[in-house]
């Protein structure tokens, strides 16, 4: 709820208003609170995929450390794009940017087990789909019927589901372990299910920001409960420097169709994202719709943000849901409160001995958060699919494509004599459910008969009334 010490009702609905300091500084490291994790954690993903990640025991590690200081770092670039804004680059509202998890599927079999040196491709693949991104911002608006909740729903679904399996992996010992008699200890376990039972309670029995930053404190108590049982090694927060400024090319850059494709096809996807957070904030904060020029201010500095990001070794930036969730709770509308939070995530991203404590957190105890948020992912998808008219129609759309997209997630070897291009863009199995359920959702306009699906459905064919919206 508003605070009326912090403004009044009209000020509050204002996005150029900015409280007093004394309250602005505590409500923008709110904003950072409450998307901290999600921010770092694709960073950490990446690089263990790659190979010099947790209990790699690899000479590159301190990399991982750098990736985890330029997502702080340059979250906090990008949301001052949306708050501040630069010419016609910014919504000028309280957008906050972070890393986003809907790149991950792709990024993990481009750089899977190839070292540090397969960076360089993951950022001339970020450059290129954050440049296609901001060109998206010329007419996103008119793209919008391409992703209807049927699609948007479904992409977010698998999304979810292909990152379930890192949680499970992480919190039973990290992909190093697995085939050691450590990999699914009671220990490691344990770790993890402090972090969920921690984060759950909070979720459910507290209010107010502890509520919204449950996954972090639940990460805070797993990380202690590691320290007393031994697991935690803080030989790097010693050795990493105070203070350094983001390297330009740090990973070098590399050109592939594979990922230049693939991160252009997930930007359109991203970029209808943050249309939808656009309005949240609008709708949540200010009573009122999104303005054409804020959503195409806000793709700008969408794509800006992220071809930025990539030219010094950060990962894609995108609108973070969560906090349009917190200016929603707190009903504070401020910009100036947004840019505060941003300030200190580039001062974070300065120091990294910040991103060096954040790398002795346990494998096992991220496994434990990284279970809740991409759990939460499939739960987002599963929401946006209940705005969806399950008419016979729209269940074969989403049955193939979901049967398609998961069946090729499972058993990658099945694509096993296509090129290597097509293959590392099919094997994620997100583009090809997309790409599908879109073409099907265009070319498809007609209603099935009622008869149509049953003998493929086992009589289970939804309890739709078999009408498209509107007849």
């Amino acid at each position: 709820m508003a605070d009326a010490s912090i403004g009044t009702p009209e000020q509050l609905r204002d996005p150029n208003y900015t409280p007093p300091l004394a309250k602005a500084v505590p409500l923008g490291i709110q904003h950072v609170l409450a998307m901290f994790v999600s921010n770092v954690t694709p960073a950490i993903i990446v690089c263990g995929a790659a190979g010099f990640g947790f209990g790699s025991n690899s000479p590159d590690f301190p990399q991982m450390i750098y990736m985890i200081q330029m997502s702080m770092f340059f979250a906090g670039v990008a949301t001052l794009f949306q708050s501040i804004g630069v010419g016609p680059i910014g919504a000028r509202l309280p957008i906050v940017q972070g890393t986003s998890f809907a790149f991950i599927p792709i990024m993990i079999p481009l750089v899977a087990g190839k070292g540090v040196d397969a960076i360089a491709v993951l950022m001339g693949g970020i450059v290129a789909g954050g440049l296609f991104h901001a060109f998206l911002g010329l007419f996103i608006g008119k793209l919008r019927f391409a992703l209807p909740p049927l699609v948007t729903g479904l992409v977010v679904t698998m999304i979810g589901l292909a990152l379930v399996k890192v949680g499970v992996q992480y919190a039973a010992g990290g992909v190093p372990a697995i085939g050691k008699p450590e990999y699914g200890s009671l220990i490691n376990w344990s770790m993890a299910g402090v972090v969920v039972l921690v984060t759950l309670g909070l979720k459910f029995f507290t209010r107010g920001m502890l509520s919204v930053s449950a996954v972090l404190v639940g990460l805070l108590v797993g990380y202690a409960f590691a320290f007393l049982l031994g697991e935690v090694n803080l030989g790097n927060v010693g050795r990493a420097a105070s203070f350094a400024l983001p390297n330009p090319l740090h990973f070098g850059m590399e050109f592939t169709v594979a990922a230049v494709i693939g991160f252009c096809l997930m930007s359109f996807v991203s970029a209808v994202e943050t249309v939808g957070d656009v309005s949240g904030i609008t709708k949540g904060g200010a009573g009122r719709e999104a303005t054409d020029k804020e959503i195409q201010g806000a793709t700008f500095a969408d794509g800006v943000g992220t071809a930025i990001s990539g030219f010094f070794g950060a990962l894609p930036n995108t609108s973070f849901s969560q906090n349009v969730g917190l200016i929603a709770m707190t009903g504070v509308m401020s910009r100036g409160v947004v840019t505060v939070g941003a300030l200190f995530l580039i001062l974070c991203g300065l120091v990294p001995k910040i991103g060096a404590v954040i790398s002795s957190v346990p494998i096992e105890v991220l496994g434990g958060g990284v279970i809740v948020m991409f759990g939460m992912v499939v739960a987002a998808g599963i929401s946006m699919l209940s705005d969806v008219n399950w008419n016979r129609r729209n269940m074969v759309i989403f049955a193939i494509a979901l049967s398609l997209g998961l069946g090729l997630q499972l058993e990658p070897g099945a694509l096993q004599h296509l090129p290597d291009t097509m293959k590392v863009l099919a094997t994620s199995g997100i583009l090809p459910a997309a790409l599908i359920a879109i073409v099907l959702n265009l070319v498809l306009p007609e209603e099935l008969a009622a008869e149509a699906t049953e003998e493929v459905s086992g009589g289970m064919s939804g309890h739709g009334d078999g009408s498209l919206p509107g007849e």
